[in-house]
């Protein structure tokens, strides 16, 4: 199918771009002569382009979410795990879907994702997101997950991993409503990684310091995962 192909370019456009800032991405040869004989971590990066996300002034979702992407995967990566960013840049996954006809940005985007989750070999899917509340007290991160048994289990341990950089402790829920979490194949979770409406969850998310602590937290989460499974 031609979306399928396009997909695939899409892929080796994003390792290709990846290079330039992880020269490690091309280290084993096996990867470009077999194109992930095994699983992956897909790490969906939300938002971009046009599409900002949440914001409080000039701070917006989608610049805090591929910082945090970023770092994420370099942690995974020097463990040995297989790692993909769905987006190294600031642009819309919607302007790569040339294959669905719908006048909706948004759905553009989001099919884009679901689709690029089937065509790799993702043993897991992590959407990284900001969140916000009108209640600037409310803090901390939020896992949401499939209402599956390897998907919420995934999502146990990264609040757990995560509960405990913030010191709090919001039980992860069933997302029912997101399109990711009703598509995807693989246990996918979405990490909102805190409330950039809360003045303390927005210093750890902005701050480089915080945004490592984060990403290796998540990579806490992962690990467990995989112990557990």
């Amino acid at each position: 199918m031609k979306h399928r192909s396009s997909l695939l370019v899409l892929l080796i456009t994003v390792l290709v771009a990846s290079s330039f800032w992880c020269p490690s991405v091309f280290a084993d040869e096996k990867d470009l002569r077999h194109a992930f004989p095994e699983p992956v971590i897909l790490i969906d990066v939300g938002h971009g382009g046009i599409d900002g996300g949440t914001s409080y002034g000039d701070l917006l979702e989608k610049d805090i979410n591929l910082a945090i992407a970023r770092r994420l995967y370099m942690v995974l990566r020097s463990h040995g795990y297989r790692t993909i960013l769905n987006r190294t840049g600031d642009y819309a996954l919607s302007d790569d879907n040339r294959w669905l006809r719908s006048r909706s940005r948004h759905l553009r985007d989001l099919a884009q994702r679901k689709e690029l989750s089937e065509e790799l070999p993702a043993e897991i899917v992590i959407s990284l997101h900001v969140n916000w509340g009108r209640n600037k007290s409310k803090r901390g991160p939020l896992i949401l997950h499939q209402n599956e048994g390897r998907s919420a289990i995934l999502a146990t341990c990264l609040e757990d991993s995560l509960g405990s950089l913030y010191g709090t402790s919001l039980p992860s829920e069933v997302g029912k409503p997101f399109y990711l979490l009703k598509h995807a194949d693989s246990p996918a979770v979405i990490v909102e990684t805190g409330f950039i409406s809360n003045a303390e969850d927005r210093a750890l998310l902005i701050s480089t310091r915080g945004q490592q602590a984060i990403a290796e937290a998540v990579f806490a989460g992962i690990a467990d995962y995989f112990t557990v499974i």
